[in-house]
């Protein structure tokens, strides 16, 4: 695939390094040509100096047989133009724009094909939010990702002394929950995965993902540890765009307390928000953390721009006596050294958004895909097409697929109503309903060896290893005769 990247930041370096290692044809375009010299020495890619919105830069970068646009620069308004101009002068078939203003996001008519011709429109400050969001509502997860329009959740735990399968084989989980179907999708541990079996034994530390409808979640989850109390106090440090977007979502059911320092954006924060409290401080100062009692935060959120703020704040919080912490950590590298320091989860903004992107690069009919433990592995929502002659997954049991070695089948979700396409629906759906208007129709079916998958099915898939990303691709595409 021809897939041409505007904008060379945090966000469209991390496209670039996913989709260079699949075997794309990309070509990337940054007023800045320092960042893209580096991105040149390091990466298969072309490079092209220019600003994004001017046609003549398209034209360099090969936009007029070019299969994607992806305007991922900081700007909303160059993202928008992009997007036109690769529909007006160049038909671009997809057109993917970053958006972060919520003015726009409120209004999704400018994205039609009557106004910025923008297909999908993507916000990586709400992809965080809610990312966050569920880590407050899941306490003792790692990671919680949702599938299937929500009806199906990935959760990742780490496995404590004391909880009830530590020490016990996997087939033991059905008998302590008998009324809850869910399999474990991959263990990790000490940083090696180990493809779960019956007889696999759970030890203490081990990182285990596990599937299973959402409305299941809590009761799976007290199985592989004790249950922390639920949350109710909040500490947020940082005002900005997630923070900000953080506070809203938040005040109205914890209480929530965020630091920022900036004097005007302290202001603009007290107006907007209405249960929050907004304080004037520094996150790293030990005395302000003290006086607002952060030895009673069941959360703490290090969500400023700056990562050596939001370790240094993360990890004083911690020892200070606020029972969790979650730190945003922009650079890759910093990301794996503190997730063992004191902070219990480091977030890399580019890792959480890119699922989302990939979604609409992966070839065959992705319904979504998330990132996990950082890129190294990846979970993928497939929809099945075709019959038993056209397809190698439909009308098939499971174990008679031939799956790469280190992919398992997790859940399959049937009678799903098909989505409105956008990426963001939660941003374009007024009603605020799922994409799903027959909910009673949706059955979520826990994979077993003898499920058969049917035409339709969305397949939810555990990949430990990204290499294997375009065997499972070609396994659910359909032959060319159903066409």
């Amino acid at each position: 695939m021809k897939i041409i990247i505007l904008g060379a930041g945090q966000v469209g370096t991390s496209v670039a390094e996913n989709l260079v290692s699949e075997a794309n044809d990309i070509t990337m375009v940054d007023v800045d040509p320092k960042r893209l010299a580096l991105l040149q020495d390091r990466l298969d890619l072309r490079t092209v100096v220019g600003n994004a919105s001017h046609p003549s830069v398209l034209v360099s970068a090969g936009a007029h047989d070019a299969d994607m646009i992806l305007a991922v620069t900081e700007h909303d308004e160059t993202n928008l133009v992009a997007c036109k101009l690769a529909a007006t002068l160049f038909n671009t078939p997809t057109k993917i724009a970053r958006i972060r203003s919520t003015e726009y996001l409120e209004h999704p008519e400018i994205f039609s094909t009557e106004n910025f011709c923008v297909d999908f429109a993507i916000c990586p400050e709400q992809i965080l939010t809610e990312y966050i969001e569920k880590l407050i509502e899941f306490p003792e997860a790692l990671q919680v990702l949702d599938f299937a329009s929500g009806e199906v959740s990935l959760v990742a735990v780490r496995a404590l002394q004391g909880g009830l399968l530590v020490g016990q084989q996997l087939q033991e989980l059905r008998k302590h929950v008998p009324n809850v179907d869910t399999r474990v999708a991959a263990i990790f541990r000490k940083d090696r995965p180990i493809i779960p079996e019956g007889d696999t034994v759970i030890e203490a530390e081990d990182e285990v993902f596990f599937i299973a409808a959402t409305e299941d979640i809590r009761t799976v989850m007290r199985e592989l540890r004790r249950m922390d109390e639920p949350v109710k106090h909040v500490m947020i440090a940082g005002g900005g765009k997630i923070g900000r977007r953080l506070g809203g979502t938040l005040e109205k059911d914890y209480q929530v307390r965020i630091i920022e320092r900036n004097y005007q954006a302290c202001e603009r924060l007290a107006g907007e928000l209405s249960n929050a409290l907004v304080l004037h401080g520094d996150s790293t100062d030990e005395t302000l953390l003290e006086d607002e009692n952060i030895a009673e935060m069941d959360m703490f959120c290090a969500l400023t721009n700056d990562d050596e703020n939001n370790i240094m704040s993360a990890l004083l919080a911690k020892r200070m006596g606020a029972h969790k912490v979650i730190a945003l950590i922009n650079r890759g590298a910093y990301v794996d050294l503190v997730q063992s320091s004191g902070i219990d989860i480091a977030i890399s903004p580019a890792q959480v958004t890119i699922g989302s992107l990939l979604a609409y690069v992966r070839h065959g009919d992705v319904a979504a895909v998330h990132s996990l433990r950082r890129g190294a592995a990846e979970a993928l929502e497939l929809v099945a097409h075709g019959d038993a002659k056209s397809s190698n997954v439909v009308g098939r049991r499971i174990d008679e697929i031939k799956l790469p070695k280190g992919a398992t089948i997790g859940a399959i979700v049937r009678g799903l109503a098909k989505s409105d396409g956008w990426l963001g629906e939660s941003l374009n759906n007024e009603s605020g309903q799922s994409a799903n208007a027959s909910k009673g129709a949706v059955k979520v079916v826990i994979a077993h060896h003898d499920t058969v998958i049917e035409s339709g099915d969305h397949v939810i898939l555990f990949v430990i290893n990204r290499k294997m990303i375009r065997e499972v691709e070609k396994l659910f595409q359909v032959n060319v005769g159903f066409l």
